[in-house]
């Protein structure tokens, strides 16, 4: 292994240093710091105006911070735009999920990054829909979402299967970062269990580091390796959670302590 990718490895795969975010007179982000190690969950917690959804819009580009550093495998960069950061493999799915309603499940989950004939020749090449539906049934199997049908415009699908969409389009274009906010928001109990099931995988199968937004502290502990909890646009505490830290957890949420960070 070269000085070089020591270097990578021991590096966290994603910090943020100092960032501020100014809405005109709003401080949304207040001189936040936070680091993501390779193949880690971490939970990112707060609640409604804490700032994550600033924080994870920063990371992919939505919005750029009015101060501070990003760096990626301990390297700075500067997104301009959501299309600089998934060319560094960052993917997320906001609770509103992005997804066009008229059209399927293929074209959804391949919006952007069609699968063409020839390969090398993508923007030359015709579309190959038989391998997109083919790797897209795959996906979806992975998940165990079972869909009335396959071809159904997903304006048409429940709010769950939509979900199910958007986690496994992500996941599927993910190759450092992936962020999922509210994730099993509207989802039933076996498909939330099939979600929790492939964030608990994704580190050791993908070789991908999870921030993980949420308001069920039983999920947080059951899948995160670490908690960062976000109050007034600032980070005030950050745990292992646990069955026993969740009461601190809470308390850190809702301004109860405090700790030094």
């Amino acid at each position: 292994m070269s000085d070089a990718q020591r270097s990578s490895e021991s590096a966290p795969v994603l910090e943020i240093r100092n960032a501020t975010k100014l809405f005109g007179p709003v401080r949304a982000l207040n001189g936040v710091n936070l680091e993501l190690g390779h193949r880690q969950v971490l939970g990112l917690l707060g609640d409604n105006g804490a700032g994550k959804s600033t924080l994870i819009k920063a990371i992919t580009g939505v919005h750029q911070l009015t101060s501070g550093e990003m760096l990626i495998d301990g390297k700075p960069v500067h997104f301009k735009s959501p299309t600089d950061a998934r060319e560094y493999g960052i993917e997320a799915v906001y609770q509103d999920l992005a997804l066009f309603d008229n059209l399927g499940i293929v074209n959804n989950l391949y919006l952007g990054n069609e699968l063409t004939r020839p390969r090398r020749f993508r923007a030359l090449g015709w579309l190959d829909r038989k391998a997109m539906e083919k790797d897209a049934r795959r996906r979806l199997e992975t998940l165990q979402v079972h869909l009335p049908s396959f071809s159904a415009s997903v304006g048409l699908m429940s709010g769950g299967q939509r979900q199910a969409v958007a986690v496994a389009r992500a996941v599927a274009f993910a190759s450092k970062v992936l962020i999922l906010d509210e994730p099993t928001a509207a989802l039933g109990l076996r498909e939330t269990r099939n979600v929790l099931n492939t964030i608990k995988e994704l580190p050791e199968k993908y070789d991908i580091s999870v921030i993980l937004i949420s308001h069920n502290m039983d999920h947080v502990v059951e899948v995160c390796d670490r908690a960062v909890i976000m109050r007034q646009g600032g980070v005030v505490g950050q745990l292992e959670p646990t069955e026993e830290t969740m009461a601190e957890m809470v308390s850190l949420i809702v301004g109860a302590t405090k700790q030094e960070v």
